[in-house]
């Protein structure tokens, strides 16, 4: 009798100790899939502050990296910093999980609840300020409508061409129309219009044409648009981060009992 309830016994702990394996396998592909999606997450915000730090023939990096506004540089490392964050800890869960090292799925809970707040942070900067930023980008626009083809301003020739194609490809004139042109102190007479408010190709900065043969439409629309649709996808990466993230403890919290479970089942 007793031989026989010690195999039941041990038909029993063996039974218990596969269906856990068995949970452990499942959490394991879950948490890794997640994981796989927080890290390409985290990859689109690593792009996105390298696309605003070297790329400068964007339009936001022309705009706010002249002179001493250094706008673009702060959210540049502050992007670059949480995707590198972001990168660090998915190599940390992977290996975490797979080796199924308990100290490491603990340092990518530690992780990723710091990546979190910090998320929530930004997430709530973005709404607050973002029309704070819009306004300065409204300015910005006008600065330099004001001081194109000022001949003492050479090195602002970058966002000038940059104005020049938004508005021959746009076939638009101005932030809000051509009249926006007429505060423009740089052209040799009154008259005069960019050459790229019309279907001129040539390379200067101002032409001598007929006001009716100009675009009279504005590029506010294009421009606001533009500036739309970046805080947009920076706002919809930073809300599946969290989403993500909220998945990923709960796996992780649910992989670390069920480890912890596993390793002090036999002893029972």
């Amino acid at each position: 009798l007793n031989i026989l309830s010690y195999f039941q016994l041990c038909f029993k702990i063996e039974n218990r100790r596969m269906e856990i394996r068995h949970k452990i396998l499942i959490q394991k592909c879950y948490l890794n899939a997640f994981n796989g999606i927080f890290l390409a997450l985290g990859l689109m915000l690593l792009t996105f502050g390298l696309w605003l730090l070297f790329d400068r023939d964007n339009l936001f990096s022309v705009l706010f990296s002249l002179g001493k506004n250094q706008l673009v540089a702060y959210i540049s490392c502050i992007l670059l910093g949480i995707g590198s964050v972001i990168t660090f800890t998915s190599a940390v869960g992977f290996i975490g999980s797979v080796t199924e090292i308990k100290c490491l799925l603990a340092t990518y809970v530690s992780f990723q609840l710091m990546v979190f707040v910090t998320q929530t942070a930004i997430s709530l900067l973005i709404f607050v300020k973002k029309e704070e930023v819009h306004n300065q980008w409204n300015n910005r626009i006008d600065e330099v409508i004001s001081e194109y083809g000022n001949e003492s301003l050479a090195e602002q020739e970058s966002v000038w061409n940059i104005l020049n194609a938004v508005q021959h490809n746009m076939e638009c004139c101005g932030r809000y129309n051509i009249t926006q042109w007429e505060r423009n102190k740089n052209k040799e007479n009154s008259t005069q219009i960019p050459c790229s408010c019309t279907k001129s190709h040539l390379k200067k900065w101002f032409c001598d044409v007929p006001r009716e043969s100009a675009y009279s439409m504005g590029c506010e629309e294009y421009l606001n648009t533009w500036f739309e649709n970046n805080i947009l996808i920076l706002t919809a990466i930073t809300i599946s981060l969290l989403i993500t993230q909220i998945f990923l403890v709960i796996l992780t919290g649910q992989l670390f009992r069920n480890i912890r479970k596993n390793n002090i089942w036999p002893n029972e």
